[in-house]
Order: structure tokens, then C-alpha cells, then sequence
């Protein structure tokens, strides 16, 4: 897709680290808007032999061959001086970490977030997952402007999008990126013709929040309902992905099918198989039927691949 003409319009620093700010960059490059330099973290050891690699979008940011900084501390006086020195007019957030005011404050457009779910709702680091786990039918994505407290900046725009009942984190994720790289664009193009209004966010009870996902989140309590422990799975997949422990071995569960009704009088968690073509967990209310799974120490498989080669203990929690 060939990049659009250049525009009149702000003189952007992008800010973002993982594969999902990448669709971001890509849509204002695409619209044609300058932007004097990617911000974004340091390389990381990752993998068996720990080698420092690059985020996703210092890879793209290279490619396009856009400045990159990789500052290890956003208040240290280089960098703020050096992105002083970028004179942007607006700078764009989408997946990084918390900025400090004098980032933030610095350009004279002020800084634009993107985040993943309709603001003022599950405000946090994980929106995408939490939406899903909380059983939502509806999600979105809103832009706004950053100021001190986290994810309670102005609203300037918002698009809302089904959530799928099947769908997991990871589907949603998918397609929120595309969705919110048009956003931002619109975005843009909004503050730069002035025709945007900065709207304070409303907050009315029941407020539902969306902290970092830990590792007890993922634990699975069979004692609760099928449904629950069903979104639960689909929220936490394809990462970190849901787990029990099956023969004193972490089971990871990533995709299941909800059974919903009577059963035997089986205590929650008790596990029921034909060691052929089914896997399932008992819960309060029914079953889990497992479909795609990983043992510890083994590869991610289909629950039929993973029957073929196991012979069941019986232990589970």
C-alpha cells in the first residue's frame, strides 16, 4: 500500500513498544502525517539464549526509517532534551508506559492516547482482557488527552465494536488494533482542523477497572460457574492463558467449549475423559470441555493430539 502525499498537518513523536501501536504508526504514516522520531522501550533479552531483541515497533519504525529513541528513563535530562529538539506538535501514545507530566505537557497539541476500551470503563493496563473475562458483549476503543492521573484524560473520540461470544483476548486484540488505528487518524485530523472537542469523562457507579494481569488471575476455581471459568479462558488467551494443574504438571487451557446443565454428583474440578476425543472439567454447573491445550514441558496441541500420547493420573485442582 503505497503512502499517501504529504499533508498540512501536525508534526508528530509516536510513543508505543508491542505489535499492537504498530497498526497506529502505520495508519499516520499512511495518512501522510510527518512524524520526527518513534519513542519506544529499550531492547529486551528474550528466548533460550536471551539475546536482545527489539520491540515491534522499533522493527517497523527501522524499516520505514523513522529516528528511534529508547530512553531507560523518560524524565533523564538527554532525552527531554533531545525530544525537545523534535519540536513536535502533537505527540500519539498507543501500548507504552506511563509519562511523566513534563513528556506529556511538552508539545503545544499535548499528547493523544489511544486506549482499548470505551472510557470511562476499565480503566488499566489490561482492557482487552478484562472485557472479555467480565463476560462483555461490547467493547471499543477511545482516544483522549493525556493529563496526571492514568486513563482519566478528556475524551475526543470512541467506536464501539461487538464482542463475539466466542471470540477470545486475542481476537479482540486483532481486530481493536485496525479499529483504533482509524480512529487515531480521524483523531488527527480532528485536532488539526479544530473541530474536535476535548470532553471530560464522565464517572457514574459501577465503574469496572482493568489492572495488570497476574499470574493467580489465570488460576482456574472449578467451584464456580461454567460460564465464568469459560470467560475466564477465552481472556486470558492466546497469553498468559488460563490454567489448573493436572498430575502435579501446569495445564494451560486456551480454547473451550461451555456445557451447561446437570451431572453427576462429581466435586468441581473432577476431570472425565474417553482418553479419545473429549477432555472436561467438572464445575459448579456443568462441564468445560477442553479443546486446545498445553501440559507443561510439552507444545501446545489440539485436545485429540494430546489424548493420543496421555494416560491420565487423575489428579487435578
Amino acid at each position: 500500500m503505497p503512502t499517501s502525499p504529504p499533508v498540512t498537518g501536525p508534526r508528530i513523536v509516536f510513543m508505543g513498544t508491542p505489535e499492537f501501536a504498530v497498526a497506529s504508526l502505520d495508519a499516520i504514516l499512511h495518512a501522510g502525517y510527518p512524524v520526527a522520531a518513534v519513542i519506544t522501550a529499550p531492547d529486551k533479552p528474550a528466548g533460550r539464549g536471551m539475546q536482545l531483541t527489539e520491540s515491534a515497533v522499533k522493527k517497523y519504525a527501522r524499516e520505514k526509517g523513522l529516528p528511534v529513541l529508547q530512553p531507560e528513563k523518560l524524565k533523564a535530562p538527554a532525552f527531554l532534551e533531545e525530544l525537545r529538539s523534535l519540536a513536535a506538535d502533537l505527540q500519539i501514545v498507543v501500548a507504552f508506559r506511563m509519562l511523566p507530566e513534563v513528556v506529556w505537557n511538552m508539545p503545544p497539541m499535548g499528547t493523544v492516547n489511544l486506549h482499548g476500551s470505551l472510557l470511562p470503563q476499565y480503566r488499566g493496563a489490561a482492557p482487552i482482557n478484562w472485557a472479555v473475562i467480565n463476560g462483555e458483549t461490547e467493547t471499543g476503543v477511545t482516544t483522549f488527552k493525556l493529563q496526571q492521573d492514568i486513563d482519566t484524560g478528556n475524551i475526543l473520540l470512541q467506536d464501539r465494536f461487538p464482542i463475539g461470544p466466542a471470540e477470545t483476548a486475542g481476537d479482540v486484540h486483532d481486530r481493536m488494533k485496525e479499529i483504533g488505528a482509524r480512529l487515531l487518524v480521524r483523531t488527527i485530523e480532528g485536532l488539526a482542523a479544530g473541530t474536535l472537542t476535548a470532553i471530560p469523562q464522565q464517572n457514574p457507579g459501577g465503574l469496572r477497572h482493568a489492572p495488570k494481569i497476574s499470574t493467580e488471575t489465570g488460576h482456574i476455581d472449578w467451584t464456580k460457574p461454567t460460564t465464568e471459568i469459560y470467560n475466564l479462558i477465552r481472556g486470558l488467551s492466546p497469553f498468559p492463558g488460563a490454567f489448573t494443574h493436572l498430575d502435579g504438571k501446569l495445564l494451560k487451557i486456551y480454547h473451550s467449549i461451555p456445557d451447561i446443565g446437570p451431572h453427576p454428583d462429581l466435586p468441581p474440578g473432577h476431570m472425565d475423559t474417553d482418553q479419545k476425543s473429549y477432555l472436561r472439567f467438572a464445575t459448579a454447573d456443568g462441564y468445560i470441555r477442553v479443546t486446545d491445550l498445553q501440559l507443561e514441558g510439552k507444545k501446545r496441541m489440539k485436545v485429540q493430539d494430546f489424548l493420543r500420547g496421555y494416560i491420565p493420573r487423575r489428579k487435578i485442582d
